[in-house]
């Protein structure tokens, strides 16, 4: 089995460990590490820890892009790429262990030069309909997983198209994306969404956001959030899967929605948790799994990211 996952927006993260932070003030470090990462590079570099068969897509540019794909060996990630002429984006978290608090900065990314859409589905068709890549012969894809935001430069119908080629060719697809590139792929029915209560609300029910926050009262929000669900359902066929946290799971699966409970853990870096539940969850149903089995094991992989210093990882 082999599972073919798209991030069109990678990133360089810098992970920096305090013991304070000292605000206005100059704040020095021992700790610090950079790793390749962005959404679909976690994802995938947690499907190689679980032993699976993993190709990443996504474009490249830049100084860094040799920095970029130098890390990404070094985590034996099997990469496909296309120029991008952009600049790769950097990314931190921050770590204060004093007051147990971690600080995202997100650098927004540069746009891709003209040309680059065209030469990324160029590079995806060859993938999907051959099943292999120009330099590892690998079995046909069972999973596609598209994770995250796209860079400027792309248009609307980039991810919705990549769903639509998938699905066409008997690809089970799942979606961790949110907005217009969410809303425009259900249309062609993938099989799992997976996007955070935020942004699903975000998406499907702007009304419940304001300031950037889930607003009103709890019960009333869940019901609209869980009519959403099921109607997606009915409509599309595709099951949904909210993560909130260190609170209960939603999800919903044909006429049944349901929570799934979990044991919190004291968390070392939360960067990368929503990445490593997606891969545990494709692992898990990849080797057939139910739904509800599927969610717990991509529940356990959130856990030992979260219980890590690394971003993206299950093993240190």
């Amino acid at each position: 089995m082999s599972f073919l996952s798209v991030c069109l927006n990678p990133t360089l993260q810098k992970t920096l460990r305090f013991s304070s932070i000292a605000p206005d003030g100059v704040n020095r470090t021992e700790f610090h590490r950079l790793d390749a990462s962005g959404k679909g590079i976690n994802v995938s570099r947690v499907l190689s820890q679980l032993g699976k068969n993993v190709i990443h897509l996504t474009q490249l540019g830049g100084v860094m892009q040799p920095l970029f794909l130098s890390l990404c060996e070094e985590d034996s990630l099997a990469v496909e790429w296309v120029q991008s002429n952009s600049q790769i984006r950097f990314c931190y978290t921050l770590i204060n262990e004093k007051d147990l608090t971690i600080t995202e900065l997100v650098e927004e990314s540069e746009p891709v030069e003209a040309g680059t859409e065209q030469r990324l589905m160029e590079k995806f068709e060859s993938l999907v309909l051959n099943g292999c890549s120009a330099s590892n012969d690998q079995p046909a894809f069972e999973y596609l997983i598209i994770s995250g935001t796209k860079a400027a430069g792309y248009s609307d119908t980039v991810v919705p198209l990549m769903v639509q080629k998938a699905k066409k060719n008997g690809i089970k697809v799942i979606l961790d994306v949110k907005g217009k590139d969410l809303i425009d792929s259900l249309q062609y029915k993938p099989d799992i969404i997976k996007p955070n209560l935020y942004e699903f609300a975000s998406t499907f029910a702007p009304e419940l956001v304001r300031n950037n926050e889930l607003t009103g009262d709890e019960t009333e929000t869940k019901e609209r959030i869980k009519t959403t669900m099921l109607d997606i359902y009915q409509k599309f066929g595709c099951r949904t899967i909210l993560t909130r946290g260190s609170k209960k799971i939603w999800a919903a699966d044909e006429e049944t929605f349901f929570e799934v409970d979990f044991m919190a853990v004291k968390p070392v870096n939360t960067t990368g948790c929503g990445d490593a539940f997606t891969a545990g969850l494709a692992s898990a149903l990849g080797d057939g799994a139910t739904f509800s089995e599927a969610i717990t094991e991509g529940v356990r992989c959130g856990s030992l990211n979260a219980g890590l210093l690394r971003p993206g990882v299950v093993k240190s």
